[in-house]
């Protein structure tokens, strides 16, 4: 099972990969400026009660964190040490955000910190050569008990087979959704594939995105088609 936790909404576009963020198109569509970060209603759900005093969130749960934001986002550094302290409080859930800002991580962790929380899984977001490049050694130095690398949107080829070390427990890839998304190469989702294999680490491709480009020049638009299921080396 699972919880959605967004405990802030908004953030600010950074690289490539946010040109056609999917929160700034729905936050549009309300007339919503998602450049402005704010704290939500949510911001205290883990720890929320019930009148029996059990959490209302049950333990085991899997919490996907701030997919409406970016956890380690500069304008919620007034608000993180409360959320730190909410995700070491509930050593019972486990809490995954992913980031395309993990140069910010070893600024904003909470004292305690120590090699990590087990109960925390942080996905560090790539979209082209450039962003692996500069983003994928700061994740692999990185004191986190569980990291995952998620190639989305994929905008590009990507060689990413020198940072499939052991600390790495899955790739993930997705093209790019929305009516503007840019076209994502099946090529470069199949290479991904091919390194993890050779790396024996889990592979997963969630969705083609709008639109899938395929090697016989074809494009076809495929939003809804995806696969959760891990490729192994048998």
């Amino acid at each position: 099972m699972s919880v959605g936790w967004n405990p802030w909404h908004g953030c600010r576009k950074i690289s490539e990969g946010c040109r056609h963020c999917y929160v700034y198109r729905q936050d549009e569509r309300h007339d919503k400026d998602s450049s402005e970060m704010r704290k939500t209603s949510a911001f205290n759900l883990p720890v929320r009660r019930s009148r029996d005093g059990r959490f209302k969130v049950p333990a085991g749960e899997m919490v996907y964190t701030c997919f409406t934001s970016d956890f380690l986002v500069e304008e919620a550094d007034a608000w993180r040490a409360e959320a730190w302290e909410m995700i070491r409080t509930r050593s019972d859930l486990r809490f995954f955000f992913i980031t395309k800002r993990i140069d910010r991580l070893m600024q904003v962790l909470p004292p305690d910190w120590g090699d990590g929380y087990e109960n925390l899984i942080v996905g560090c977001t790539v979209e082209n050569q450039a962003a692996a490049d500069r983003r994928l050694p700061l994740l692999l130095g990185a004191p986190l008990r569980h990291k995952l690398i998620v190639c989305a949107p994929l905008l590009g080829p990507l060689d990413i087979a020198q940072y499939l070390t052991s600390e790495i427990e899955e790739v993930s890839a997705d093209g790019e959704s929305g009516n503007d998304a840019r076209p994502c190469d099946f090529d470069w989702v199949l290479s991904i594939r091919r390194q993890c294999l050779d790396a024996d680490i889990p592979f997963c491709y969630h969705q083609t995105g709008h639109g899938l480009s395929k090697t016989d020049g074809c494009t076809a638009s495929a939003a809804s088609s995806s696969t959760r299921r891990p490729a192994r080396r048998e």
